[in-house]
């Protein structure tokens, strides 16, 4: 894929506002500091393409485990020279890579745009899509030498009861049981091994009564098989508190997720650092009791009528957005 058809592929999902942002966060570093942006999942390089563009005075280090997708963005972002970088890794790895920052860089931004990426969805071969017949992967680190299971591997070796439990809870499915019991079933006749063959095991577990509304049958179970294989919300738990941990003053972390799983997580990660932890009936609140974030929008924001219309994918998009305030440690 070239530089040109990878940039027509990706429309960045909410990017003025993100962008908006971030480049507020760069405009109060002190004298001789370089203001750092970390687009955790950096993706094609949508989002770090229009930071680098609108933002002139800031270094973008852009993470992304699939080795395709660094490639494909490093491509696209050559132009900017040395004011991007790339890591693989996982998105949790903010604090890592912010520990390798040079000693006059300050981190004053973190970017997660949470989800399958366009390069992930749109390849076929990559086993994400009920909508193609292809190899049951997965994994949004396809490499060769990458450890993580597939979903082919995932779906042959897991129980019947852990199986129900990951489609009711990360695809919310309330056919779970019937679904997992018509895996197990079938697992048992022959290995599944392609995205057609689980698919149309879902469909046929599924009443027809419920096909009439609400999509494919198997759109909610390859979510949860997707957020399975890749350890999705374990990552999120743990890169969001990471991330507001790495960032100096003033800086913001800013987050998109696409469904209210992710959502609850960062919601929650948010709220922590935004309230008091105070005890309830203190008559005074003490420095270590006091927020060390503070909201920069009012809640998750809906992308507008206009950007949906520009990017469907953007439909389901909710954007929250936290600035740091403090360093002291609080009491929670």
């Amino acid at each position: 894929m070239s530089t040109q058809q990878a940039a027509n592929r990706h429309v960045p999902v909410m990017v003025e506002r993100c962008t908006e942002l971030l480049a507020e966060a760069c405009q109060h570093v002190e004298a001789g500091q370089a203001p750092v942006i970390i687009d955790a999942t950096l993706g094609m390089g949508g989002h770090t393409e229009a930071l680098l563009r609108e933002v002139p005075q800031a270094t973008v280090i852009g993470i992304d485990r699939d080795p395709q997708a660094l490639n494909l963005a490093g491509q696209r972002l050559q132009r900017f020279g040395a004011r991007f970088r790339s890591v693989r890794g996982v998105y949790d790895a903010v604090a890592d890579v912010a520990a390798e920052l040079e000693e006059n860089e300050i981190l004053v931004g973190v970017l997660f745009d949470l989800g399958v990426s366009s390069l992930q969805l749109d390849e076929a071969e990559r086993g994400f899509a009920y909508s193609y017949d292809a190899p049951l992967d997965m994994r949004m680190d396809s490499a060769a030498d990458s450890e993580d299971p597939t979903a082919a591997e995932l779906v042959a070796d897991i129980s019947e009861s852990e199986l129900k439990r990951i489609l009711s809870e990360y695809g919310e499915e309330r056919f779970s049981g019937r679904i997992a019991s018509a895996i197990v079933r079938e697992r048992a006749k022959a290995p599944l091994r392609t995205t057609a063959q689980l698919a149309a095991v879902i469909d046929s577990a599924v009443p027809a009564a419920s096909k009439r509304t609400g999509g494919h049958p198997a759109k909610r179970s390859f979510q949860a098989i997707r957020i399975a294989v890749n350890r999705e919300l374990e990552v999120l738990a743990r890169a969001v508190p990471s991330a507001m941990d790495a960032i100096a003053v003033g800086g913001a972390v800013v987050v998109l997720s696409y469904h209210s799983l992710e959502d609850r997580i960062v919601k929650r990660a948010f709220t922590a650092r935004t309230t008091s932890s105070a005890p309830a009936g203190l008559p005074v609140e003490l420095e270590q009791h006091k927020p060390t974030f503070a909201p920069l929008l009012r809640g998750a924001v809906p992308p507008t009528d206009e950007e949906i219309a520009a990017n469907p994918r953007a439909a389901s998009a909710k954007l929250r957005a936290v600035k740091k305030t403090r360093t002291q440690a609080r009491n929670t």
